[in-house]
C-alpha cells in the first residue's frame, strides 16, 4: 500500500503536499462560505458562478496548460505556481480583514486562483510519475489521493471551527502560511533522482495531445464519464453547504460535512492503493456505485443521517476518479503524458463552469435535494455509457493476464503469464490506435 514512499523525492512530496492541502480545504470552506453567507444572501447561483470561474480556466487554456507541462521542467514550474496561489490567498484575506471585499473582487480573485491552477493542475500530475517508477505510478497517484483526503479530513473542519471563532479573513492568512511546506519540499527534492523525461517522436506540437487521446476510445469513454459526473455530481459546495443551511447548521456544520465525507474518500483511497494497477471497469463499477449513494442521500431525513451517507459519497469519488487518474497515467506515452493530464484536467476542472450554475440554480428554484438527485442519475447515466462501451468493445471478455509498455503508435507487451497467451488485457484493446503487435517478451 505504501511502496512509493521508498523513494526520498516521494517522501517528502507526500508531507509537504499533506500540509498544503489541509490549508486549501481549510481556504475553500471559507471561500464558499463567504459568497453565501457574507457577500449575499445564501444565493447558491452566485456560489456556482464563483466555482465556474476558478474551474474554467483549466478548459479553457487546456492547449496552453499540457505543453507547459510537458516542455518546462515541472518542479521549478510549480515553484512557480505554488507562490502565485500563496500571494492571492493573502490578497484576498488582506481585503477580507480590512472589510473592502465585495462579490465581484470574489470573482476576479476566483479567476486568477483559476487561472494559476489550470497550470499547477497537470504539472502537479505529471511530476508524480517524474519521482517514482512506472510499476509504482497507480500507487503513487492513490498516495496522492489518500493525502488530498487526509487534508479533507482535517481542513473543512478546521476551517469552518476558525470561521466561528477568528472570521474568514485569518483563514486564507493560515493558507498562505501552509504554502510554505510544499515549496520547502519541493526545494529539498534530489534533482538527480527524478526520472529523466521522454521526449516525443513525432514532434512537441500542442495538437499531437490531442491527435492520440482522440483515436483512444477508452480515453475518450472515461473523459466523457468524468465530465459528466463532474459537471453535476461533484458540485459539494453548493449541496453540502445549502443542505446543512437546510439543517439549521452553521459554518461549523458545513466543515463537518466535508470532513465526513473525506473519512470515506480516505478509505476509497487507500484501497485504491493496494491495487497493483488502476482498471478502468473499477471506475465504471464506482460511477454507478456514486449515482446510487448519491440518490440515497437526496433522501435523508436529518442532518446526521445525511452525514453517514456522504462517507458512501466519498468512498465512491475517490474510488472513481483515482482509478481514472491511476489509468490516464499508467497508460500513456510517457512524452505526451503532460498533455493528456491537461486534458483530463480540463475535463474535470472545466465542468465545473458548466455544472455547477446549473446546480445553483436547481438548488434556487427546487431545493438542494433535487441538485443532488440529478447528479445521482448522471452517475448512473455515466455507468451505462462506460457498460455499452465495455459491451461493444468486447472489453468484458477478455482477461487482465498481461503487461505493456505502451508507446505512441503501438504496444509491446513486456511479459504474459497465464495459461493462454492469446488472450490480451484490457488495456490493449483501448490503448493502441492503429494496431497491436505480438512480439516475444
Amino acid at each position: 500500500m505504501f511502496r512509493s514512499f521508498s523513494t526520498f523525492n516521494y517522501r517528502v512530496w507526500f508531507i509537504g503536499a499533506l500540509v498544503s492541502n489541509v490549508g486549501g480545504w481549510m481556504q475553500a470552506t471559507a471561500q464558499d462560505w463567504v459568497v453565501l453567507t457574507e457577500l449575499t444572501d445564501n444565493d447558491a447561483t452566485a456560489m456556482g458562478v464563483t466555482m465556474a470561474l476558478q474551474f474554467g480556466p483549466p478548459l479553457v487554456l487546456v492547449s496552453l496548460t499540457g505543453w507547459a507541462a510537458d516542455r518546462f521542467d515541472r518542479r521549478k514550474l510549480l515553484l512557480v505556481t505554488q507562490s502565485t496561489l500563496m500571494v492571492l490567498a493573502l490578497g484576498v484575506a488582506a481585503l477580507l480583514l480590512t472589510g473592502v471585499m465585495t462579490l465581484p473582487l470574489m470573482f476576479l480573485f476566483a479567476l486568477a486562483f483559476g487561472i494559476t491552477n489550470a497550470f499547477d493542475a497537470p504539472a502537479r500530475q505529471a511530476f508524480v510519475s517524474d519521482m517514482v517508477s512506472i510499476d509504482d505510478a497507480s500507487n503513487a497517484v492513490a498516495l496522492n489521493s489518500a493525502s488530498f483526503n487526509m487534508a479533507r479530513l482535517l481542513g473543512p473542519a478546521v476551517g469552518g471551527l476558525l470561521i466561528v471563532a477568528v472570521g474568514t479573513g485569518w483563514v486564507f492568512v493560515a493558507n498562505a502560511v501552509t504554502f510554505l511546506a510544499m515549496l520547502i519540499a519541493l526545494l529539498l527534492m534530489r534533482s538527480s533522482e527524478l526520472l529523466p523525461r521522454a521526449k516525443s517522436r513525432k514532434g512537441s506540437g500542442l495538437a499531437e495531445g490531442f491527435r492520440y487521446a482522440w483515436r483512444r476510445s477508452d480515453l475518450a469513454v472515461t473523459f466523457v464519464m468524468v465530465f459528466l459526473i463532474g459537471a453535476f455530481g461533484m458540485n459539494f459546495p453548493i449541496f453540502a453547504s445549502t443542505m446543512a443551511l437546510e439543517f439549521g447548521r452553521e459554518a461549523d456544520g458545513y466543515g463537518v460535512l466535508s470532513s465526513v465525507l473525506a473519512i470515506g474518500s480516505l478509505t476509497g483511497a487507500l484501497l485504491a492503493a493496494r491495487r497493483e494497477r488502476a482498471r478502468i471497469r473499477v471506475f465504471v463499477i464506482a460511477a454507478g456505485g456514486f449515482g446510487v449513494v448519491s440518490l440515497i442521500s437526496a433522501a435523508m431525513p436529518t442532518y446526521w443521517t445525511y452525514a453517514a451517507s456522504l462517507m458512501f459519497v466519498g468512498f465512491m469519488i475517490v474510488t472513481m476518479m483515482t482509478t481514472a487518474n491511476g489509468y490516464v497515467q499508467t497508460t500513456t506515452d510517457p512524452a505526451l503524458r503532460g498533455r493528456v493530464l491537461a486534458l483530463y484536467m480540463a475535463v474535470i476542472m472545466g465542468s465545473t463552469p458548466v455544472g455547477a450554475p446549473i446546480a445553483g440554480w436547481v438548488t434556487d428554484v427546487f431545493g438542494p435535494r433535487a441538485a443532488i438527485a440529478v447528479g445521482g442519475f448522471a452517475g448512473i447515466l455515466a455507468m451505462m455509457i462506460g457498460v455499452g462501451w465495455m459491451l461493444a468493445s468486447g472489453r468484458l471478455h477478455r482477461r487482465e493476464d498481461a503487461r505493456f509498455l505502451l508507446t505512441l503508435d503501438e504496444t509491446r507487451p513486456l511479459t504474459v503469464v497465464g495459461p493462454d497467451p492469446t488472450e490480451f488485457s484490457d488495456e490493449v484493446a483501448a490503448t493502441t490506435p492503429i494496431r497491436t503487435e505480438r512480439r516475444s517478451a
